[in-house]
C-alpha cells in the first residue's frame, strides 16, 4: 500500500505499479510514433501538406503518458519529477516535429524521420526502464553503494 493516498482507490489499484504502466505507455508511444510517421508520409504523397493530419492514437498515447507521469509525480517525487520533465519535453518535441513535417510537405520534399522526438523518446524510455527494472540491478547496486 502506498503511504500517501491522494487519489484513494486509484492509489490502491495502481500504487507502486504505475512505473510499469509508464514503461508500457512509453513503448506504445514509440509504436504509435512509427505508425504516425508512415501515415504522414503517405498523406503527404497523396494529398500534399493539407492532407497531413495528426494521428489520433499517437495523440491519445501522448495524453495518457502525460497523465501517468503526473500521477507518478504524486507517488514518487524525485523519479516522478524527472519522468514528467522528460515526458513534457517529448510532448513539445512531438508538437514541433509535426509542424516540421507539415512544412516539409508544403515544400514538397521527402519527409524526414522525427529525429528529435525519437531521441527524446529513447531518453524517456531509458529513464522509465531504469526506474521500472531497477530490481534487476538492485543487488549489485546495493553491494557497491
Amino acid at each position: 500500500m502506498v503511504s500517501v493516498s491522494l487519489f484513494g482507490p486509484l492509489d490502491t489499484l495502481l500504487g507502486n505499479n504505475v512505473v510499469y504502466l509508464l514503461l508500457v505507455l512509453a513503448v506504445v508511444n514509440m509504436v504509435t510514433r512509427i505508425l504516425a510517421h508512415r501515415r504522414h508520409v503517405s498523406q503527404a504523397a497523396s494529398g500534399g501538406a493539407d492532407a497531413v493530419s495528426r494521428f489520433l492514437p499517437h495523440v491519445v498515447s501522448n495524453g495518457l503518458l502525460i497523465l501517468a507521469s503526473f500521477y507518478y509525480l504524486t507517488l514518487h517525487h524525485h523519479g516522478g519529477f524527472v519522468t514528467t520533465v522528460l515526458v513534457l519535453g517529448l510532448f513539445l518535441t512531438d508538437f514541433f516535429e509535426f509542424e516540421a513535417r507539415k512544412a516539409e510537405a508544403r515544400r514538397e520534399v521527402t519527409l524526414d524521420r522525427p529525429k528529435g522526438a525519437i531521441t527524446a523518446s529513447l531518453l524517456m524510455l531509458g529513464y522509465v526502464g531504469y526506474q521500472s527494472l531497477f530490481f534487476i540491478v538492485a543487488p549489485a547496486w546495493n553491494a557497491v553503494i
